[in-house]
């Protein structure tokens, strides 16, 4: 195959206190970016502000824009500026009382090329997020740009094969998880290690079965709880890895980082002639997948 090698960037930062602040960097780290080469820029989920969801307030809603709008429209200029294709996250406001959290597209022109509306919505400790978001109603559909077909997915569908498997099924050359995850910092090590494991070792599960490149955004830093509890420390660790689950870049768990790295865009077709996994699929034999458990 004809050799592409793809720079891609990821930004891991920290919440600086209003969306106004978050852009300001981020248009920094986006400059930094292209300056280096990158010509994808990968964004971490909710990055216009602090992970509001560790509580339930309806005052929180303030916080949502309707797709397109102004988060979507400065991420588009800031695209056409540097020449990059940038995928950014932003809490939509669909209607009033319909909201979604939402991924966003934006091509090197700075067109908004597509969406992606989170499907599985987490409702966990620290993780109240059935509270504020609709599940997405999109569908699982790669999004065309100039640097490739992007399946494009966000956090808590990272632990979901299924949503990985839809994507490469339709064509997806890359998988990208904007997220924000982290940890109970009242846990004890241990416990810490095995959820951050099991997190990557998902994301390499990922790759290795769908052939896939895969890249995960994470925020970093500690953020109060509102309600008074323990809060989360969000691990960073920013990923990107190989067809065959291998770290191609890996970000620190504590600081902000462009992580950038070079992806080898043929690499997944070679790889998939000697692990044809999607050939080998018994597809005539799925059909209890559409249950939601086999009494």
């Amino acid at each position: 195959m004809t050799a592409r090698t793809l720079k891609a960037a990821l930004v891991q930062e920290r919440d600086h206190g209003s969306a106004e602040a978050n852009l300001a960097v981020i248009e920094i780290r986006v400059a930094e970016a292209a300056a280096a080469g990158a010509k994808l820029v990968l964004l971490q989920e909710l990055h216009n502000g602090a992970y509001f969801c560790q509580h339930e307030s309806v005052h929180e809603f303030d916080r949502a824009e309707p797709v397109p709008g102004p988060t979507s429209e400065r991420l588009g200029r800031l695209a056409a500026k540097h020449g990059v294709v940038i995928v950014g996250s932003v809490f939509e406001r669909r209607a009033a009382g319909l909201y979604h959290n939402t991924a966003v597209v934006l091509e090197a022109d700075g067109r908004l090329v597509g969406k992606y509306r989170k499907m599985h919505i987490p409702d966990d400790p620290g993780f109240h997020e059935k509270f504020y978001f609709t599940p997405g109603d999109l569908g699982f559909h790669p999004i065309d740009t100039s640097v490739g077909r992007l399946g494009v997915l966000v956090c808590w569908d990272q632990w979901y094969p299924e949503a990985a498997r839809m994507m490469a099924l339709a064509g997806a050359e890359l998988l990208l998880y904007p997220t924000a995850i982290g940890w109970d910092p009242d846990d004890p090590q241990d416990e810490k290690d095995r959820q951050r494991g099991a997190w990557i070792l998902s994301h390499r599960g990922h790759a290795v079965a769908n052939g896939l490149p895969v890249l995960s955004c994470n925020r970093i830093g500690h953020e109060a709880s509102p309600l008074g509890t323990s809060g989360i420390t969000f691990w960073g660790s920013s990923h990107v890895l190989g067809p065959q689950g291998e770290f191609l870049a890996e970000a620190s768990t504590d600081a902000a980082q462009v992580l950038l790295v070079d992806i080898d865009m043929a690499r997944s077709e070679n790889v998939r002639r000697i692990w044809p996994f999607l050939r080998d699929r018994r597809i005539d034999a799925y059909q209890d997948l559409l249950k939601r458990y086999r009494d």
